[in-house]
């Protein structure tokens, strides 16, 4: 009887973890239209973005994600994750900034870029800041 209880509890408490955490794709990030905005601190103009219902809902979340690593700098401190590949990413290549985001880890890391990782994380959606991209992970861990 005592392993029964433990089995039930066992499975109802991986439930529960298991429920906290989106899967989300590439794809339910799109539900975004920009507009071009002057911003007067930098004299230019920038996208800002107007997040749809769907991607409005996944704000607060924590969510998993695959993609590949860009070491934005090169110095292993800033680090985006990319629908696609370097040579195709929306720095690179013809991709939209809803193909990026910005991962901010409590620790450091070692990665490489065009590495293939998934991560999990709070998704904070940013329409104010343009030195932040408009996806930010915060509490961004990798999952192995």
């Amino acid at each position: 009887m005592h392993h029964k209880i433990l089995l039930i509890l066992s499975i109802f408490f991986s439930g529960l973890s298991q429920a906290q955490t989106t899967n989300i794709s590439w794809n339910d990030l799109t539900d975004v239209n920009f507009k071009e905005t002057f911003v007067e601190q930098y004299g230019d103009y920038f996208l800002t973005p107007d997040f749809g219902d769907n991607v409005k809902a996944l704000e607060g979340q924590t969510i998993e994600i695959k993609g590949y690593v860009l070491d934005l700098i090169g110095d292993g401190k800033v680090f985006l994750l990319s629908k696609l590949p370097m040579a195709s990413c929306f720095f690179c290549g013809m991709a939209g900034p809803e193909t990026i985001i910005e991962l901010q880890f409590n620790e450091d890391q070692q990665l490489k870029t065009d590495q293939v990782i998934s991560v999990q994380g709070s998704l904070k959606l940013n329409k104010e800041d343009v030195n932040h991209c408009n996806y930010i992970l915060t509490n961004t861990k990798i999952v192995k």
